[in-house]
């Protein structure tokens, strides 16, 4: 059994963040009602926590979590005890204040918001280590703990002293000699040799441009520093409570933490997510965004996964807050479910009056059990009671593979490149919206991993990547797969050393390109055209292709500085194929583009011949049909099959309303 089946039961969780520190007593007994009444079956205690738990240095208070605890279990809802360590009381950073972080001008970030800790501080992790100790003692044998949660959205990064220590020591252990550092960091540059280990620093602010490498160490420092405070307290529960999963909530496509390194670490794999209600199905905001992060965690799981956290309405953070239109909860929920979450939590239960959050939503609104909100909470909780027997637990098959690697992502993000418009994350979406538009059920995938299994691997950009990730793309696509390969990639090795030839030799033989002379980015006003009448931009390349019949160039710049030259091309290499797109077609033709190249590689959409918006999703033996559009929509059926959400029997074609959705079992 699995780690998430164990927490799951065979039922689909649903519920969210609760907490009852923030009310009176007299509410806590009205929330459970209320949960009962909404199908909630797990909320989240303790996250925030930490001063009612430990009001003072070494005192313990946890008579008010005893009661809800207990108010919980008898109400049949069931628990994820969290350690309260993402905010430190303000009495630790007054005693001491070593424990606050510092920024890259070496200011103190004081308490007084969330997330104010030093991840290399010895005191803080002692105090982490303690509260966290005593909670597994107290609570490890509560019959409503189902899971462990640890701390929250780790975010922090820090440059003080200490983690300058911290850091130089995990600089030895990674290279062993300040002769090998002063290599990989390319430290003849710019008089930037190092003669001792206390001469390094985390790269605070500096006069102009910072060392690149050093840069990227410390955002891999950080993650592992962080990932160190995890692991701790995971150690601490799992000695306590072997058969109880812990996890950490990832927020979603975030850019501090290697996902992948994390996500190995955790026996639940979790995340939050928060699509703007505004954006329609067209927009890299909207709904593919929120499939790309599904399918991202999807991925880091190895299989089903928890949604966290994310808003029964609006949030308080963008400028204009937008609540969620009628039936938008429910669908953006249900995607989830379809494409592998065996959880449906929110932040948070009841909507705070008070603090920094009071507007954002809750499952409660400030409006009561009478709101919109709070009947559409209890209408989901409903329908995931109806689908959760046969859902929980089952898979999702995707035969494309989009390949994502955090070391790429903050190596090729840094200043000091030829474009500050190329943009890593807007790369990856927009390819993966293509993707998603088509209908193409896709994971994400590191580099190095084996990719065999996958007969079209997508890579939009990774402007970094390893000599095994390289040899793995050879071998992948001399075996027989189809890669489609972006611009800008397989420049750098680990170090952010510039490949010799300005792209790995083994990728240019693998794309067929002989020569790459020069890049070309492109301003965004600076728009170009292909000969095939293909629309472009954002980046161009001066190529040359190898001479000979295994390379097909299938549209040349038609015009600009490069017109004439090779932009898309198309390799034969062993017993598979590999394209490359020297530039960023527009949309539509980017979406045809990958469209053939699943064609040729044997990946056929879902269902075929879906209306724009309306998306199809095979998780075990259920088909989850979800209607992004503004208005009703019908879907031709290939099969007849039966809505589990309300019982009718479909033979030929299923209507679908705005924002609707039925979960078919054939």
């Amino acid at each position: 059994m699995s780690a998430l089946s164990r927490v799951t039961g065979g039922r689909l969780r649903f519920g969210g963040d609760y907490n009852p520190e923030q009310w009176p007593r007299s509410v806590w007994a009205e929330d459970v009602r209320l949960m009962r009444r909404a199908g909630v079956n797990m909320v989240t205690v303790g996250v925030f926590s930490w001063a009612s738990l430990e009001p003072r240095p070494g005192a313990r208070d946890f008579g008010w979590l005893d009661h809800v605890l207990e108010l919980l279990h008898s109400g049949g809802i069931d628990v994820c005890l969290a350690t309260p360590t993402a905010s430190p009381p303000p009495w630790m950073g007054v005693r001491h204040p070593e424990t606050l972080p510092r920024d890259e001008n070496g200011l103190t970030v004081w308490y007084g918001s969330r997330q104010q800790f030093c991840a290399s501080s010895p005191v803080y992790r002692e105090y982490a280590r303690r509260i966290t100790e005593d909670l597994a003692q107290r609570y490890g044998s509560h019959p409503a703990l189902r899971l462990w949660h640890v701390n929250n959205e780790y975010c922090t990064f820090c440059w003080c002293d200490e983690t300058a220590r911290h850091f130089r020591r995990w600089l030895r252990e990674r290279y062993g000699s300040l002769e090998a550092l002063n290599t990989a960091w390319g430290t003849a540059f710019w008089s930037q040799r190092y003669d001792g280990w206390e001469e390094i620093i985390p790269p605070r602010r500096a006069q102009y441009l910072r060392n690149p490498s050093q840069l990227l160490d410390f955002q891999r420092f950080t993650s592992d520093a962080l990932l160190e405070c995890f692991t701790g307290e995971r150690d601490i529960l799992a000695a306590h409570t072997p058969d109880i999963p812990v996890t950490t909530n990832f927020m979603p496509l975030w850019r501090g933490q290697d996902g992948w390194r994390w996500a190995a670490e955790e026996d639940v794999v979790s995340v939050d997510i928060y699509p703007d209600p505004r954006a329609g199905w067209e927009s890299p905001d909207g709904p593919a965004h929120g499939a790309l992060v599904q399918d991202l965690t999807r991925s880091q799981a190895g299989g089903p996964w928890m949604l966290m956290e994310q808003a029964a309405g609006p949030v308080n953070w963008r400028g204009v807050n937008h609540p969620k239109p009628p039936g938008l909860n429910r669908l953006w929920s249900l995607q989830a479910v379809a494409r592998g979450a065996d959880a449906v939590c929110y932040f948070q239960w009841r909507q705070s009056r008070q603090g920094s959050e009071k507007f954002h939503s809750g499952m409660v609104p400030h409006a009561g059990e009478r709101s919109r909100t709070f009947q559409e909470v209890c209408g989901l909780g409903a329908d995931l009671a109806r689908i959760g027997p046969e859902v929980a637990g089952t898979g999702v098959t995707a035969q494309v593979a989009l390949l994502h690697d955090w070391h790429s992502w903050w190596a090729g993000d840094q200043p000091g490149r030829p474009s500050s418009e190329l943009d890593y994350t807007r790369v990856l979406t927009s390819w993966y919206q293509a993707l998603w538009e088509e209908n193409l059920l896709t994971d994400l995938a590191h580099p190095e991993h084996d990719l065999s299994r996958y007969p079209l691997v997508v890579l939009p950009h990774l402007y970094l990547l390893s000599d095994t990730a390289l040899d793995s793309l050879t071998a992948y696509v001399r075996g027989g797969g189809t890669l489609v390969c972006g611009y800008f990639t397989g420049v750098a090795d680990g170090d952010d050393r510039v490949r010799e030839g300005g792209m790995d030799a083994r990728l240019r033989d693998l794309l067929g390109i002989a020569v790459l002379h020069e890049w070309w980015p492109l301003h965004p006003e600076d728009g170009l055209t292909l000969d095939d009448g293909t629309p472009a931009g954002l980046w161009s390349e001066e190529l040359d292709t190898v001479p000979g019949n295994a390379v097909t160039v299938l549209a040349r710049y038609a015009d600009g500085e490069l017109a004439g030259r090779p932009a898309v091309l198309r390799n034969r290499f062993g017993a598979g194929t590999a394209w490359y797109l020297s530039t960023q077609p527009g949309h539509g033709a980017l979406r045809r583009l990958l469209a053939d190249a699943a064609a040729t590689a044997g990946v056929a959409p879902v269902l075929p011949g879906l209306p724009d918006g309306v998306e199809a999703v095979r998780r075990g033996d259920l088909l989850f049909l979800l209607n992004h559009r503004r208005s009703p929509v019908t879907v031709p059926l290939p099969l007849p099959g039966t809505d589990l959400l309300t019982g009718t029997r479909h033979t030929e074609e299923v209507r679908l309303d705005r924002h609707g959705v039925a979960v078919l079992r054939s």
